[in-house]
This record gives C-alpha cells, structure tokens and sequence, in this order.
C-alpha cells in the first residue's frame, strides 16, 4: 500500500511512520501492496501497468513455493501477493494441494508484488494464473496479457457482485474473477462519543464538529493516513455525490463545484486541528484505533478482527459522512481478482483451476474471506455463511458495504489519468491550489485517455 511503487494504475501514499509503541499496543504486519487497489480507486504515480515503477526497497524477489504434492496433469504456477492476515499463506497453499487435475506451486510474494508482477508479465516466464488489484489494469488487457475469462465464468456471473463483474469487464469480456471484497470503514469509539455527548456522525459537518470536541492533547479526533490525504482523494469523491466518469464514459464525471467545495472542505478541516497528523501506523493498518492514539480512524474492513480483540465492544463501524449539498454516505470497496496469463504454457488447464477455485469451491471462499481476518466474499449469497458477518459490526459493515458501497476504481481508469488526478488533489490539499483551474487539466487528460483506449 502507501509508501512503495504500486501497480501503476494504483496510487501510492507516504510511508509508514513510527511515532509511539503505547501499553498493550495491538500489533499487525500489513503489506504496503495488500490494500492498494482501495487508496485513491485507481489513481496511479506512474504512466503505465507495464512501467515499472521506482525504486523498489522491499523484498521483491523472495518468497516461498508449495508445490501440490501427488497431484496429477500440467505444471501450473500460481502468484501470491504478501497478506498480512495470519495463516492466509498456508491457505492458499491448501487449496492448491487439493486440486487433482494439475500440479498447482504457489509463489508468495513479499515486498513489491506489483512491480515484481509487471516485469514478470513482459518476459516468457509468466505466472499461468495470479491476482491483481482489482482485476487487470486496462493497460494489461489491450497489451493481451491476461487471457478471456468470459465462458469460465458463464452462468455463474450473477452470483457474483455485479460492480467487480463490471470492473473486470472490457468490451463484453471478463478478464478477471473477483476473489474476496475489501472495503473501508469509518471506526469509531463508543464510550469516547458518548462521554462527549455526541452521535456517530452522518454529515461531513458533523464528523468535523465530532472530532473536534472529543480529540485532547493525547487524542486525536480523525485519522485517515501519515501523510495527511491517504485514501480521502477517492472518498470524498463518492462522498461528494460524484462518480470517475460521466454517464456516457466520455469524460470526468466529477468536474463540478460539489467536488471542489468536498476538497476545499477537507483542506479547512485539516488545518483545524481535529486530524490526527500522524499516527505509530498509517490508515490501512488498525493499530492507531485501537491503541487508542485517535477516536475516529478511516480504516479497512481487514482490521476488525484484531480490533475487537483489542476493544471489545467499544467501537462501532459507519460510511464516509456525506458531503455538500448532493453527497451521499459512501464506503469504497474493491477485490483482487484472479487472472489467467495469455502467453502461460498452460492457459486451458489454467483456466479450469481459476474456475475451480473461484468459481466452484465456494467452501474454500468461505474460508478465505472469513477464517484471516474480516472480509465479504464475492459472491453476496455466500455472506449469511460467514460467522464473523452475522452479527455486531461484522454485519453493520455488510449492511453499509450493501447500501453505500461505491466501487474503487473503473476498468477504463488508467494509470496517465491517475497520474494527473494524483497532482491535482495534492496540490489543492497540500498547496492550496484553486481547484477548478488544476482540475481543468484533468478533464482534458481524462477525455483523451478515454478516446485513446475505445479506440
């Protein structure tokens, strides 16, 4: 996630920061790729999936390989991305093993997955089935990277959520299998709200009048990231009432004034004093939650399990407050998806393990989506069969992923709209810059980009 090259249709944000290790502090190893695809929907630093991005500092190259021992038929290799949710590697290793129509080795990619993926995806040693941030980028599918998943879907692409079906489709054909949704939520402390006497706010006003009567010199009231934006780009995008396109796709669908009075609205709000400016993790991790360093964090789904370890009953879960005249409640959401290699030495057999594991074995995605922390399968009929969704904020946040999720990102984003979207917020946030006028640059980047990939 922030802080190393992602995907370059993926964003990045600033780097972990230490500030303090409290008492009894609730600890969690998250890597930076894992929730990159939800950071700003899309919006790249980079100009291209097939770039490779910057400098890379993390591990790229190691990993550890399970091969499925006493199965039959092709040699299949199958890519990883690093979770950070224990017991998630040995897993995905089971599954593998217990498929008996080809030999499936797992390869667990520590440090920049992205980056490793991309450079792996422009040689002849390709992965025959890996995941990607939400699905391929649209620069991989018009490269013929990524093979047509379309009929081993088939019938079963109703029972999937229909927007990563969306996500992942170009042109009437589906290039990726959602595997399990991510979303971020707006986690609150109870007891700190109500010793205040305030409600859990449903507006953009009344979460900066919350967190500025309950933050203290030890405390603050909101943290969404250590760099000061992390995911807000996006989230006050949707929470503005405003989607990345307009209707007919043919150009930016958020040039308007709702969006510009949402950033100028979030500048204000940080120069207040009720942001937290930085916490001992960034947002995508619990920890400043539940060591009490904030009462209010945007954080993702992912940490709720070891938030309740920590807090019990004393926290509770809401979307993004909505902001200005047309907003609307709003959490984003996104998956990895499972992809087939176009140039693999197995596609077919690959194709059927994909269907196998992503379709078929709806078990195994139980597990997965809720046995590793706290996440919603992608197939919505498969969620009254994870315990940790049927009751308490599990299930208030598949209630909110149900009414006010907003997809994190469209097939058609790429990453040179990404790129000029990423400056623009900064520079307004960051810079106070007008934004109408850097926005108008985006608009024209956006329209282009647009013409250039419907051909």
């Amino acid at each position: 996630l922030p802080g190393r090259s992602p995907r370059a249709d993926v964003p990045a944000t600033a780097a972990d920061c230490s500030k303090r290790q409290l008492a009894g502090a609730y600890t969690q190893r998250r890597n930076f790729s894992r929730r990159n695809f939800l950071t700003i929907a899309g919006a790249a630093v980079a100009t291209g999936a097939l770039a490779a991005c910057g400098s890379n500092k993390g591990a790229v190259g190691s990993s550890s390989s399970s091969s499925a021992v006493g199965s039959t038929g092709p040699a299949l290799t199958q890519w990883y991305h690093e979770y950070g949710e224990a017991g998630t590697q040995d897993a995905v290793k089971k599954y593998a093993a217990a498929y008996d129509k080809a030999k499936v080795t797992v390869k667990w990619n520590a440090g920049d997955y992205a980056k490793l993926l991309n450079a792996a995806l422009l040689t002849t040693e390709v992965p025959d089935v890996f995941e990607s941030e939400m699905g391929p980028s649209i620069d991989m599918i018009q490269a013929g990277q990524v093979g047509d998943l379309t009929d081993v879907i088939g019938d079963a692409k109703s029972r999937f959520n229909p927007a990563l079906i969306d996500r992942m489709t170009f042109k009437d054909k589906i290039y990726g299998i959602p595997q399990v949704v991510d979303m971020h939520l707006l986690y609150y402390r109870k007891s700190i709200l109500e010793k205040a006497g305030v409600q859990p706010p449903k507006t953009f006003d009344e979460l900066v009048a919350v967190a500025n009567k309950v933050k203290t010199k030890d405390m603050g009231g909101l943290f969404v990231g250590n760099d000061g934006i992390g995911p807000m780009a996006s989230v006050l995008l949707a929470a503005s009432g405003n989607d990345w396109f307009d209707a007919a796709k043919a150009g930016a669908g958020f040039l308007n004034e709702d969006f510009y009075k949402a950033l100028i609205a979030f500048r204000d709000f940080s120069a207040s004093g009720g942001l937290l400016a930085s916490a001992s993790k960034d947002w995508y991790d619990g920890s400043p939650f539940a060591n009490g360093e904030t009462a209010m964090q945007w954080g993702g789904l992912w940490s709720m399990t070891d938030i309740q370890k920590a807090l019990g009953d004393d926290f509770g879960v809401l979307p993004f407050p909505s902001i200005g005249a047309k907003g609307k409640q709003s959490t984003l959401f996104g998956t990895f998806g499972a992809c087939v290699a176009a140039k693999g030495k197995n596609v077919d057999a690959a194709k059927q393990y994909a269907k196998w594991l992503w379709v078929d074995q709806t078990e195994s995605q139980i597990d997965f989506a809720n046995a590793y922390g706290t996440h919603v399968p992608a197939q919505p009929e498969l969620v009254a069969k994870c315990s940790k969704l049927v009751s308490g904020p599990g299930a208030d946040a598949a209630k909110i992923l149900a009414d006010f999720g907003h997809p994190a990102s469209d097939i058609l984003w790429s990453g040179a709209m990404g790129a000029a979207y990423t400056a623009a917020v900064s520079n307004v946030l960051k810079k106070k810059a007008e934004p109408a006028k850097e926005f108008a640059t985006v608009g024209t980047t956006i329209a282009s980009e647009l013409k250039r990939i419907k051909g």
